[in-house]
């Protein structure tokens, strides 16, 4: 008896698949090299299982000569751009949110190939099962790549500060008070030489990454300026700056997504959890979904907004203000003045 060939075996996959186009379902476990995928027919049977390299050639190769399918990935780092380019292929792409899918997250038996089935055969029931989520385009992705590399050169400029101010205390110096955007080689002129010196190296990237931060705020501003000109509506509420309203729209991007204004608030986590089991409702924290940079950038403005230094509004209490007038604005970073 002859064993069939994989040409044969894929041939006779893609002569079935069109046969049954529109009932397909194919569920795809993302990994970083390669992905898992599973293929069912209409009757839940299974027509296919494999694996494809995690590149855009792999995707084209795999899925390329396939109709129109549905297909099921979860969010991860290469969920953005393999769902736009199944979407080219002209598949119908469904990304699953990781935590609602407490079959895959849970699993006793977690494996990339049982994965791959679970999202198919949860696709093919009721894709809300799924609860999908739908991500930003292209352009917003790579508008908001920017943001977060100022975050990332702010993260390790303040990483750097703190090394500075810790190791001169140790010795038993001070460095002067001041913004780690004001921090420098020239505010170690109080140490003694030696300290400077071993210092001085640290003091020179912080120069240079602040030098970098600023280049990102002019890029912000410039973006902001051209592509978002919506950001200036924003802006007209005291406390927000650019920076919060470039990633507030970017982040959203598509407002037609809500039916109300307040589920944007629930879109970044700032809801409480809720936990209704019969007379029981206790008061929960926020849940703290969604994007945690959106929401930090959103919480500090309002933290201005009621705050001593911002605008004369009615949120103002004077008893809640005392904590509030030593938060910075979002832009600059917390770093410890010793």
């Amino acid at each position: 008896m002859k064993k069939r060939s994989s040409s044969q075996q894929s041939q006779k996959v893609r002569a079935k698949t069109k046969s049954a186009q529109g009932r397909v379902t194919i569920g795809m476990d993302l990994g970083d090299k390669t992905s898992r995928y599973c293929m069912l027919d209409n009757d839940g049977e299974i027509l296919r299982e494999g694996q494809v390299a995690t590149t855009k050639a792999g995707i084209v190769e795999a899925f390329g000569s396939l109709g129109r399918v549905r297909i099921a990935i979860e969010v991860g780092t290469h969920s953005p751009w393999v769902s736009r380019l199944l979407q080219k292929l002209g598949h119908e792409v469904i990304v699953a949110n990781p935590r609602q899918v407490k079959l895959i997250t849970e699993s006793s038996r977690k494996d990339d190939r049982l994965d791959a089935q679970t999202l198919a055969r949860l696709a093919r029931i009721d894709p809300q099962l799924l609860r999908p989520i739908q991500h930003r385009s292209e352009k917003a992705q790579g508008a908001l790549m920017i943001i977060r590399v100022r975050a990332a050169l702010i993260a390790v400029r303040t990483s750097l500060v703190n090394t500075v101010r810790g190791l001169a205390k140790s010795m038993g110096e001070r460095l002067p008070q001041c913004d780690a955007d004001q921090m420098g080689v020239a505010r170690a002129v109080s140490l003694p030489p030696q300290l400077r010196q071993t210092l001085g190296p640290l003091l020179k990237e912080v120069e240079s990454l602040t030098e970098k931060i600023k280049n990102s705020d002019r890029e912000i501003e410039q973006i902001a300026r051209k592509d978002y000109p919506e950001t200036a509506l924003l802006q007209q509420v005291g406390g927000v700056g650019t920076l919060i309203a470039l990633t507030f729209i970017l982040t959203i991007e598509d407002k037609d997504r809500f039916q109300k204004s307040r589920d944007v608030g629930c879109y970044v986590g700032l809801r409480p959890r809720r936990s209704d089991s019969g007379q029981s409702q206790p008061q929960l924290r926020i849940t703290k979904e969604g994007d945690p940079y959106l929401r930090t950038m959103l919480v500090q403005g309002a933290h201005y907004i009621i705050s001593r230094r911002g605008p004369d509004t009615d949120l103002k209490e004077e008893s809640s203000c005392g904590g509030c007038a030593k938060v910075r604005d979002p832009a600059s970073s917390a770093v410890g003045n010793g």
